[in-house]
């Protein structure tokens, strides 16, 4: 195995900031390489140079192998890491990386081939004696041979892309209505993501744990496993929240668990860092789920309870080098928690959600971490996944753990662009976590409809934003001296000031006035029909946050004026966005019509199922639109005949595009 000096992050966002950190502390040269969408992003000023790879579609930049080879020979890398997602896991990828004379770091293209393909890598682990899921991994993919298959396995059953990973090309399915469909999206999602639309069939394990064990591999024989991650809360297969270790594992547990992920390594001479995923059920029967041939987005809390860094050892192991250590001097130390932030809307199914980030401030503390990839003034693309950061921490026990890591996200501060922070701190204040009894089934047995929808803010709060509002305008409404403005602030001929606003959120409407108290400087009194006065007290203000005092109770809030009549506060759970109508001067917002089909996102669209003087039924399918590399099907809200069909096929469109026109039947 050749030495290297340098290594090209073949990846993007915050993987790749996480793999060049490591590997410039190491001394290495690094290299990034980037999409048009990615030029200014923040892994291109990191890295030590920085190649541009194409257009920013996926399939145009970061999953062309020939341009991430060109880009290594052009800019003299001598190693590639491939972080996790795009080519990670791509057999032809590593191996034409070594025809290329280039140190791939990770498995060899053998290991990633078989382990790849899930039937290949279940007809395996079943030769290993690893325990496995009852299923239907056959050559046979003709769709009837499917629907035999299911009817022998019994419902409720998932099918599931042979390829890939992420939750891409699976589907849940309940009983034989729902087979026929979810077997076509599947395959059509899997060969979109993966190139391949080759589907496994498994028996769904009820409200499983999904547990997967880190391990790692040295040229010399030698592997071990790095305790376990347990990795059930997930939406759409997705996972969402991670811990180490597992809240209900045993040492024996641990070890027959650990003892066949490295059975699992072996089988298929692995060499590096890799992670076997299995489902555990109630009972403390684990089944082998897929082996993820590549560094896992939830590695950093397997780092902080072992204090190992992963990324350094990926690089150790390709260089040629051993381990160093055996499994005895392997110890797990403590409980760390992770938490995936991303842009989406957690009200809308989770639907991915692009945009402009007008501000980002990760949290800082005591056994916190932040990964991430973004910066202010940043927009987060539709062409790529939606999570943008993640946040962790860390403690002595679980329960450190988790409070430090709901006082981080309180802390952090992300504005500009819907997100799944609240979603994330009720997720961790629901009593079946803090008793470290979720499973699979958590999302859905914990939160109703109405708690994932987005909650209006409350009156105190409204009047926060008012009070922020006033003083902006106020600053920005006299050129100057300071203390010409002190004098001026409170007065006018007919006494003191007053400023109205108005707020709406849905159902919600408020209506205030906002009154400051001429004897008392910095305090302000917000009226409004809906409650008594409010006082408000401006402890301290700067250009972004402020302490305020509400009826007594201090508050240290991060604000940001957007545009004239906007401002996003944020502080606790609490992230809005306000807008006074009445500084909007008159301006009406378009309202979209009932029978008009808007695009919810920026994607591509794969099917159109309906034409014009087509009968269509509330809720049935019109569309399916491809983006952030999930498919959605896209529904019909009310009976009715379509009208207009302004899309085909794969056609691109942008968000609030119209696509569908209906004549609404009225009741």
């Amino acid at each position: 195995m050749s030495s290297f000096n340098s290594v090209l992050v073949a990846n993007r966002g915050e993987i790749a900031c996480r793999v060049i950190r490591t590997a410039k502390a190491l001394g290495y040269r690094t290299i990034a390489v980037y999409s048009d969408a990615d030029a200014n992003a923040p892994h291109t000023k990191m890295a030590d140079d920085a190649v541009h790879i194409g257009a920013s579609p996926v399939n145009q930049s970061y999953l062309l192998s020939d341009k991430i080879i060109e880009a290594a020979k052009h800019s003299g890398a001598q190693a590639i890491h491939p972080g996790y997602g795009f080519l990670s896991e791509n057999a032809d990828f590593a191996e034409a990386c070594k025809q290329a004379g280039l140190v791939f770091i990770g498995p060899s293209a053998h290991a990633i081939e078989i382990m790849g393909n899930k039937a290949e890598a279940k007809r395996r682990m079943i030769e290993a004696e690893v325990p496995c899921v009852p299923g239907y991994q056959g050559e046979d993919q003709d769709d009837e041979a499917l629907i035999t298959q299911a009817q022998k396995i019994g419902f409720p059953i998932m099918v599931k892309a042979a390829a890939g990973g992420g939750g891409r090309g699976m589907r849940l399915v309940a009983d034989m209505q729902g087979l026929a469909s979810a077997i076509k999206l599947a395959r059509s999602e899997a060969a979109n993501a993966f190139g391949s639309g080759e589907l496994i069939l498994e028996k769904a394990i009820v409200e499983p744990r999904h547990v997967e064990v880190q391990i790692f591999s040295d040229q010399f024989g030698n592997t071990v496993y790095l305790g376990e991650r347990d990795c059930s809360i997930q939406r759409r297969h997705q996972k969402v929240v991670e811990e180490a270790p597992c809240p209900i594992m045993t040492d024996e547990l641990r070890a027959r668990m650990g003892e066949s992920a490295v059975a699992a390594a072996k089988s298929i001479n692995y060499q590096g860092a890799g992670t076997v995923e299995f489902l555990l059920d109630a009972q403390g029967q684990f089944y082998f789920l897929e082996m993820n041939t590549r560094l896992q987005v939830e590695h950093p809390i397997t780092e902080l309870i072992t204090g190992l860094d992963l990324v350094a050892l990926q690089l150790q192991v390709a260089q040629g080098e051993a381990l160093g250590f055996c499994q005895d001097d392997v110890l797990i130390n403590g409980h760390a928690i992770e938490v995936r932030l991303y842009t989406e809307d957690s009200a809308q199914d989770f639907l991915p959600v692009a945009g402009l980030i007008s501000r980002w401030q990760p949290a800082q503390g005591e056994g916190i971490r932040i990964d991430s990839g973004i910066e202010s003034g940043q927009q987060i693309s539709p062409f790529y996944d939606p999570m943008v950061a993640k946040v962790i921490a860390y403690g002595p026990n679980r329960e450190v753990a988790r409070r430090r890591l709901i006082n981080a996200l309180e802390a952090t501060v992300l504005f500009g662009v819907k997100n799944n922070k609240e979603f994330l701190i009720k997720c961790l204040e629901k009593q079946c976590f803090i008793d470290g009894a979720a499973t699979t089934a958590f999302i859905a047995q914990e939160f109703k409809s109405s708690e994932l929808a987005e909650s209006p803010p409350s009156l105190e709060q409204a009047a926060m934003a008012a009070v922020l509002q006033y003083e902006r305008r106020f600053q920005t409404s006299f050129d100057m001296a300071i203390d010409a403005k002190s004098q001026l602030k409170n007065w006018s001929s007919a006494g003191v000031l007053q400023s109205n606003v108005k707020y709406s959120f849905d159902e919600t409407h408020y209506a205030l006035s906002i009154s400051p108290n001429s004897r008392i400087e910095n305090s302000y009194c917000i009226t409004s029909a809906e409650a008594d006065d409010i006082r408000v007290d401006v402890v301290s203000l700067d250009s972004d946050t402020a302490n305020l005092t509400v009826n007594g109770q201090r508050h240290d809030v991060h604000f940001m004026h957007t545009k004239i009549a906007h401002v996003s506060i944020s502080f606790g759970q609490v992230n809005h966005d306000f807008v006074d109508q009445n500084r909007l001067a008159g301006a009406a917002e378009d309202e979209v019509i009932g029978g008009r089909v808007i695009a919810p996102m920026h994607g591509l669209v794969l099917d159109v199922m309906v034409e014009a003087g087509k009968t269509v039924e509330k809720g049935q399918a019109l569309l399916v639109l491809e983006a952030m590399k999930m498919q959605h099907q896209i529904l019909a809200t009310a009976d009715g005949v379509v009208q207009k069909v302004f899309i085909n096929s794969g056609a691109q469109v942008s968000a609030d595009d119209v696509l569908i026109e209906i004549e609404v039947e009225e009741k």
